[in-house]
């Protein structure tokens, strides 16, 4: 066991799924994987392992955050020798083009996180995806016809903010959509040399003021971890 997983040795599997709802991933669980059996219950944060065909595969919450999440990434990775890690969350859109249930691949992610300048002492990082899961996922969306759009996401540290125009500025710079955790998945990947990718659907449109129900987040987004678990390893 770990700190915050409480896993045995073995329990989890090379590649794990990763829903910032813990709710989300006992249901994606329940309804995807075969023989699931549950390995963490710790804060709640609920984990799963499981068949996909042949496919030994574990999902897990990773909660809200670069904080929440990288305290998964770090113990998986260390403590549980994982080797690939797809998140898969819901994310606001910020350009007109994007609806409602739209899938977004995030190639690379700006972020208004200190992590990283902390990190690389005020320098800028770049964090990006796995170019193999990212290819292997984009051919997966075009195999289903799912509109699958691929580019750079914004991992904000700040929920509600102040300022109700504070993203025109990152949508004039294309960035597709605003979520919470991606930059710090990309990061902790590179440095703990894993493969990681962000498969996110689009939940809310900044531009419109659309929204998804809190129920249609948890169980109404099926494609996401449908893609995820065809490319896992």
């Amino acid at each position: 066991m770990s700190t915050h997983i409480g896993a045995r040795e073995g329990q989890i599997a090379p590649t794990v799924l990763l829903p910032g709802d813990p709710l989300r991933a006992k249901y994606f669980a329940e309804k995807m994987l075969k023989d699931a059996v549950c390995f963490n219950e710790v804060r709640g944060m609920l984990g799963y392992t499981g068949l996909y065909g042949d496919k030994r595969v574990s999902i897990m919450g990773s909660g809200m955050g670069i904080p929440s999440l990288s305290i998964y990434v770090n113990e998986l990775v260390s403590e549980y020798h994982v080797k690939t890690l797809i998140r898969i969350g819901t994310c606001g859109a910020i350009q007109p083009h994007l609806k409602i249930g739209d899938i977004i691949l995030a190639m690379a992610t700006s972020t208004d996180s200190s992590i990283n300048r902390l990190r690389f002492s005020g320098m800028d990082y770049a964090p990006t995806a796995s170019f193999y899961l990212l290819r292997r996922a984009y051919e997966e969306a075009q195999l289903r016809a799912v509109n699958a759009h691929v580019g750079g996401v914004l991992s904000s540290d700040t929920f509600y903010e102040d300022d109700p125009e504070w993203w025109k500025r990152w949508a004039a710079y294309g960035v597709l959509a605003v979520e919470m955790e991606t930059a710090g998945l990309y990061t902790l990947a590179a440095k703990l040399g894993v493969d990681a990718l962000s498969i996110l659907t689009v939940s809310d449109c900044i531009v419109t003021g659309e929204s998804a129900t809190a129920q249609q987040r948890e169980r109404d987004f099926p494609v996401m971890a449908e893609i995820a678990l065809e490319v896992a390893p």
